[in-house]
């Protein structure tokens, strides 16, 4: 690793140690993944254009579209796995959890992009590095979500329906994609006691967050249209990973 991208690096690590959180600016996480694996960013996050509609919402919305696959990940590389559903227990997901959901898989030309391979790279790096070696498992089960939030006058968009929780992983990265035409969206992390700990806004595409999920809660305020008349949604993508 270039010394300038290692020193980005032990920037991002610093408050994850410390504080159990880190928001990654754009241009950080653009020098940490690289110019060749987001020259066709483009083409990634027009993939957001083509989700399912998620129909497992206990809330009754239809405002949430995504997504989902698994990998493998190990020092020896990445490996997809084949679809599986996405599960959390109601103690981590009150609000949609405590079933198996189903939902449309990644498409195969996503999974393989330079852009989420890279990804899936620095978050291996990341966990490598913080994880107690004594109990880092020799491969990390890994779950990739395209989300797309949408958002109308009288319906605001809920990035986070069940509020503040955690998702159940050890460690989670939410990296925007895309805002269009939307206001708020705000990211808020709280300790273990619910005592809030930072905030701060995804905002510009490759804007990232990273969260021990042993150590903090996090939630994302409502959405809503700037402009009424034109479509309005936030686009993100979350990869968790935990131990086998």
């Amino acid at each position: 690793m270039a010394e300038d991208t290692a020193g980005v690096l032990a920037h991002l690590e610093a408050p994850l140690r410390a504080d159990g959180f880190a928001f990654v600016p754009a241009g950080a996480m653009r020098a940490l993944l690289g110019q060749q694996a987001v020259a066709d960013w483009a083409s990634f996050a027009a993939s957001w254009n083509r989700l399912g509609l998620d129909r497992y919402m206990a809330d009754g919305g239809r405002y949430r579209r995504r997504r989902h696959a698994t990998f493998a990940i190990s020092a020896g590389g990445i490996r997809r796995k084949k679809h599986q559903p996405h599960y959390q227990s109601r103690d981590y997901n009150e609000l949609n959890g405590g079933i198996e959901r189903w939902f449309r898989a990644i498409e195969p030309e996503m999974g393989s992009h330079p852009a989420l391979l890279a990804i899936l790279r620095l978050m291996h790096r990341i966990v490598t590095d913080l994880s107690d070696p004594a109990s880092q498992p020799d491969v990390w089960h890994t779950e990739v979500h395209q989300f797309r939030i949408e958002a109308l006058e009288n319906s605001p968009g809920q990035p986070t329906p069940e509020g503040l929780h955690r998702d159940g992983v050890d460690w989670v990265m939410v990296i925007m994609v895309r805002r269009e035409n939307v206001m708020s969206g705000e990211t808020s992390i709280h300790d273990l006691q619910r005592t809030l700990l930072g905030g701060f806004m995804l905002d510009q595409p490759l804007d990232t967050a990273v969260v021990n999920d042993n150590r903090v809660y996090h939630g994302v305020t409502a959405v809503r249209p700037l402009d009424p008349g034109r479509p309005a949604y936030r686009d993100v993508l979350v990869v968790t990973f935990r131990h086998q």
